[in-house]
């Protein structure tokens, strides 16, 4: 077992950081910071590279804490051609997140080992990027709690259409809306993605209505445009209680998941107390996506990382109707160890370890492996992390909050990095491939 800082299961050892190539797209941008490259030797642990200042896996983007602008909404999507596309957005007291907020655009063409930032676009926040009819896609909102917006890009990220109204993107001309990059569900001939309208009041969390988007796979027999705001069908928003559980601090962040019985679920991130398990919301939404139904007797499941946003995707090699079918996600866990040094925060600000966890049924989870963990939780984190099938592998990409060579984090929540993963051979993981210990962290 390594003895580190910082460990991780998912990298080889690092070359030296190479300068990626900028591309303009919708307006100059600066180069973007350095990325490093990943070899493809088998799922080892990470070595002693006597570089404390890098964070495990491979940088996309840094931003140092100075700026006071950082890191938010990692998402990743892989084009046709095997290209892989990330993206990230910017928060922070010097960000233009409550004006227009601004997302960049990077793309890797040789599996992750590379970057270059392709564009930035104007008028993107909580965003994430996904398939549809072979061009990639763009969905999120302008700005914080601003409306619903969609882009196409047919060159693999580097233009953009621009949503200037319902027939190009606009999906909703006015309201308050929050999001992460969440998934795209595929199912029924339907396409699905968890968002919350955020005009409920009551401040952050307890604002957050629970809410599903979906729009048909094709229309007259051609695939949907997605960017026409009439092809997409809103839930009636449901608002969280904030009795439930003792008192919790609201409901978000939702997954759009089909169950076993092909049941559509938005399975939510919940704002549990000080020494609560961590728990998700399973709401179930109706077949034809207009309403939305909790049961708070029974739909509270307990979820380590539940306090924080994590993607649900189902294992293709185990679809529903032919045997039993599985679940995965990476997931920002609080181990016992350190929910008993922190007894009075809440699991929410706790992000400094992140596990592969699976489910057979998406009410019972076992932890799988610990992939990525840091002993320090007040300014390390891999939290938001989005990740996708990559044949027998997971990739992933992480923002993370690190080490760096001007003083590191301002704290766990304001990442300085963008960085991607890769998690070999995931299936096979277990507790004994883990980056440190589980038993020194309690489980």
């Amino acid at each position: 077992m390594l003895s580190l800082a910082s460990v991780s299961l998912l990298q080889s050892p690092r070359p030296l950081l190479r300068v990626a190539v900028a591309i303009v797209c919708t307006m100059p941008v600066a180069s973007p910071a350095g990325a490093e490259a990943e070899p493809t030797a088998a799922t080892i642990a990470l070595p002693d590279t006597g570089d404390r200042n890098l964070p495990p896996g491979v940088v996309i983007h840094h931003l140092p804490a100075s700026t006071r602008t950082y890191i938010g909404s990692p998402t990743l999507a892989i084009l046709p051609d095997g290209t892989y596309v990330a993206a990230h957005d910017y928060f922070g007291p010097a960000s233009s997140e409550h004006r227009l907020a601004v997302t960049d655009i990077f793309a890797s063409h040789d599996a992750g080992q590379s970057w270059e930032k392709q564009c930035r676009v104007n008028g993107a926040f909580w965003s994430n990027l996904f398939m549809h009819a072979n061009d990639l896609h763009l969905l999120g909102v302008t700005r914080h709690h601003g409306p619903i917006v969609i882009r196409r890009s047919r060159d693999g990220g580097r233009t953009w259409t621009e949503p200037t109204d319902a027939a190009t993107g606009l999906l909703t001309p006015d309201g308050e809306f929050h999001t992460a990059p969440m998934p795209m569900l595929t199912h029924g001939g339907r396409l699905w993605r968890g968002f919350e309208d955020a005009s409920g009041g009551g401040g952050w969390g307890k604002r957050y209505m629970a809410m599903m988007l979906s729009a048909p796979t094709e229309t007259d027999g051609r695939p949907t445009d997605l960017l026409d705001s009439s092809s997409w069908t809103m839930a009636t928003p449901l608002r969280s209680d904030p009795s439930w559980l003792g008192g919790i601090g609201g409901w978000l962040e939702g997954n759009a998941v089909a169950d076993e019985q092909g049941r559509i679920l938005d399975i939510l991130r919940v704002d549990t107390k000080p020494g609560e398990p961590e728990r998700v919301a399973i709401v179930e939404v109706s077949p034809d996506g207009t309403t939305m139904r909790f049961d708070p007797e029974n739909g509270f499941v307990e979820f380590p990382g539940g306090a924080k946003k994590f993607t649900i995707r189902q294992d293709p090699e185990t679809p529903s109707g032919a045997g039993k079918p599985r679940w995965w996600t990476l997931a920002t866990a609080v181990p016992p160890s350190v929910a008993a040094a922190h007894s009075g925060s809440r699991p929410t600000t706790l992000r400094n370890t992140l596990v592969l966890m699976a489910s057979d049924d998406l009410r019972n989870w076992e932890i799988r492996c610990v992939v990525l963990h840091h002993p320090d939780s007040r300014k390390h984190a891999f939290q938001y992390v989005d990740w996708l099938f990559d044949g027998e592998d997971i990739v992933a990409v992480s923002r993370t909050a690190h080490d760096d060579d001007a003083g590191g984090a301002h704290r766990a929540h304001d990442a300085n990095y963008l960085t991607f993963h890769r998690l070999r051979e995931f299936r096979r993981l277990s507790m004994a491939d883990s980056v440190v210990d589980p038993k020194s962290l309690g489980w």
